[in-house]
C-alpha cells in the first residue's frame, strides 16, 4: 500500500466504483451519470411523440447547477448533458491538472442543487440524488463522438421503450457483424458506449488477471456493459461479481431459442430489470473449441473490438 499514489487511499473503500489506477485529479474527460433517490420527484417528463425531455423545476436546478461547473472550476468545461426523468448523463472535461478530486466536483453540484431544491420543498431532509455517481473514463479515439450521440438519443431510446414495450423481451432476428442472430432481453444494451469483451486466457498470469477484472467491474459499477460466453470459470466469476454491483451483461450462448425459450429463473429477472442481453445462434451447435473461440470472436465484435 505505501507504494500506491496519494489519491489512492481516498478511493480505495469503493475501489469497484472509482478505477484504482486512475487519477482522478489528472486532465482527462468523463461521462458522469447521477440517478434520482428513491421518493424524489421527477426531474423531467418525457414527451413521447416528439422524444424530448420537459424539464420540471427540479431538473431546471439541477442542470442549472451541473452548468455553472466551470464558473467554480476554471479548469472544467461541460462538454454535453442530458437530464432524463429519474438520471442525469453530463460529460465533463478536466482540461489540466486540478487540486480536487473529480469526486469533490461532483459532491459540490449535488450539494448545491439539493440545498435549493430543499428550500422550494421547504425540507431539510429531502433526497435528491443518490449517495453515489457513475464515471467513466474515456479513452478510446472517436469514443467521444459516439458519447455525445449516445446522450444526445436518451430520450429517444426512453421513448421506443415506452412505445414498444415488447421489443424488450425476445428478437427472433437481430445482425451483428454481418450475422443474423435472436436475442433475448434488453436489446438496448448494444447501444451502450461502454461495452467491454470478458475474456480470460490460460497464459494469463496472476497480475494480467486481477488487472483486467478491476477493470471489467469497474466499468460494471459504473454502467458498462460485460459481453462474453462466460465459459471458464475465472470468466464466470467476473460475471457474478458484476451482477452483484448490479452490472449489465451481454451473454453469448451456443444454443439457439426454442419456441417457448425462457432464460433460468435468474436471468429471466435480469433480462426484466434490463440488465441482460442474451445472444444466440438461429440454430444450436455444440459447444466445441472451435465454437468457443468464435464466440469469444462474437463478443469482440459486439464490444466493438
Amino acid at each position: 500500500m505505501e507504494n500506491r499514489p496519494a489519491y489512492y487511499k481516498e478511493i480505495i473503500h469503493n475501489q469497484k466504483r472509482r478505477a484504482p489506477w486512475h487519477d482522478y485529479r489528472s486532465r482527462c474527460i468523463y461521462m458522469i451519470t447521477i440517478n434520482k433517490a428513491y421518493g424524489c420527484y421527477n426531474w423531467g417528463v418525457l414527451d413521447i411523440e416528439k422524444a424530448e425531455i420537459q424539464l420540471t423545476w427540479l431538473g431546471k436546478i439541477i442542470q442549472d447547477e451541473i452548468l455553472a461547473t466551470p464558473r467554480f472550476n476554471p479548469e472544467t468545461r461541460i462538454l454535453s448533458s442530458v437530464i432524463m426523468p429519474d438520471h442525469v448523463h453530463f460529460v465533463i472535461y478536466v482540461t489540466q491538472p486540478i487540486k480536487k478530486h473529480l469526486g469533490d466536483i461532483i459532491q459540490a453540484i449535488k450539494s448545491v442543487a439539493t440545498r435549493r431544491i430543499r428550500a422550494r420543498v421547504s425540507d431539510n431532509d429531502y433526497h435528491v440524488f443518490e449517495d453515489q455517481f457513475h464515471d467513466r473514463i474515456l479513452t478510446r479515439k472517436g469514443q467521444l463522438d459516439i458519447i455525445y450521440r449516445y446522450i444526445r438519443e436518451n430520450p429517444y431510446r426512453l421513448a421506443v421503450r415506452r412505445r414498444h414495450p415488447e421489443w424488450f423481451r425476445r428478437v427472433n432476428r437481430v445482425v451483428i457483424g454481418g450475422r443474423v442472430l435472436q436475442a433475448y432481453g434488453n436489446v438496448q444494451l448494444l447501444d451502450n458506449p461502454f461495452k467491454y469483451r470478458v475474456v480470460v486466457h490460460r497464459a494469463d498470469g496472476p497480475e494480467v488477471r486481477e488487472r483486467c477484472r478491476a477493470e471489467r467491474l469497474y466499468s460494471a459499477a459504473n454502467g458498462g456493459v460485460l459481453v462474453s460466453p462466460f465459459i471458464s470459470p475465472a470468466e464466470r466469476a467476473v460475471r457474478k461479481e458484476a451482477e452483484e454491483l448490479g452490472g449489465n451483461v451481454i451473454l453469448v450462448q451456443n444454443e439457439a431459442f426454442d419456441e417457448r425459450y425462457k432464460p433460468s429463473a435468474g436471468d429471466f429477472e435480469r433480462c426484466e430489470e434490463g440488465k441482460l442481453l442474451i445472444i444466440a445462434p438461429l440454430r444450436s451447435v455444440e459447444l466445441t473449441r472451435e465454437v468457443c473461440l468464435a464466440m469469444n470472436r462474437l463478443a469482440g465484435v459486439i464490444a466493438g473490438e
